[in-house]
């Protein structure tokens, strides 16, 4: 049988289907929506290896209850999470709904950047290697590819290292250094990453994380070429909205719960 010949004349861009964040009839949806992104995203991440012993933590805001939010439980393996394993944690730590108890290290850091920035749906700060090597020189992204251009001018570096984060003070210098960026490198430590989204502040963690590969080989390598302040600019506006971010983001959801259906348990 001939193969049919395909239409040569162009479809209208309306008829085209083009991904994009949804809208929500309610907060209920909303609330499921977030709990299934984040679940997802600590899949991802446990797939990319950016979690050690109990360490790691993603969190979303509550679209009702805006000073408490969804985080994975302690000492579950991100490989493992499911959206009913998710606990919510008020602004004091305390968990208001779940059945596992919460990294009080991932509160205090992640409570001080949620109540410092109310634009900020989603926090991401994890173990990755070479975001860790990065940081271990107290260094901010070079634009040297086009991608880590996203960052330019947008992201900044928490110079000092205290030990694991355990008291309220602490999460307010971090926050501080954060400002408005949508990153921070944390001096010894290594990424943390904000978001509009789950799956924004997902997709910011894993390009940086990439980004910071890049530069650690490029500088082994020899004397990276910059990319020049106009056209890192110019590319950060193409490149470096959250909705950017969402959107390049997509393909990693599809193929996480498609191939991992149960996470959404």
């Amino acid at each position: 049988m001939p193969i049919p010949r395909p239409n040569p004349e162009p479809i209208p861009t309306d008829q085209l289907h083009i991904t994009m964040p949804p809208t929500h009839a309610s907060p209920a949806d909303e609330r499921r929506y977030r709990k299934e992104r984040l679940a997802a995203a600590l899949r991802i991440f446990g797939r990319y290896g950016y979690e050690e012993g109990v360490s790691g933590h993603i969190t979303v805001r509550d679209p009702e209850l805006t000073d408490h939010f969804w985080v994975n439980p302690f000492g579950m393996p991100f490989a493992h999470v499911t959206v009913s394993d998710l606990i919510l944690v008020n602004e004091a730590g305390q968990v208001v709904d779940g059945r596992y108890h919460v990294n009080q290290a991932a509160f205090v850091v992640h409570s001080s950047v949620h109540r410092a920035r109310p634009d900020v749906v989603a926090v991401a700060h994890t173990r990755s290697v070479h975001g860790r090597a990065l940081s271990a020189l107290g260094e901010l992204l070079e634009p040297i590819t086009q991608d880590v251009c996203a960052f330019f001018e947008d992201h900044g570096l928490y110079d000092s290292s205290t030990g694991v984060v355990v008291d309220e003070e602490e999460g307010h210098r971090i926050a501080s250094a954060l400002g408005a960026y949508k990153a921070l490198i944390l001096r010894n430590r290594g990424l943390l990453t904000v978001g509009d989204s789950v799956d924004a502040a997902a997709w910011w963690f894993i390009t940086m994380e990439r980004a910071c590969q890049a530069q650690l080989s490029a500088k082994a390598a020899g004397k990276p070429v910059l990319i020049d302040h106009r056209s890192a600019v110019q590319t950060r506006e193409q490149l470096g909205s959250d909705l950017v971010a969402w959107i390049n983001y997509q393909p990693l959801y599809l193929q996480i719960t498609r191939g991992e259906p149960d996470l959404l348990n």
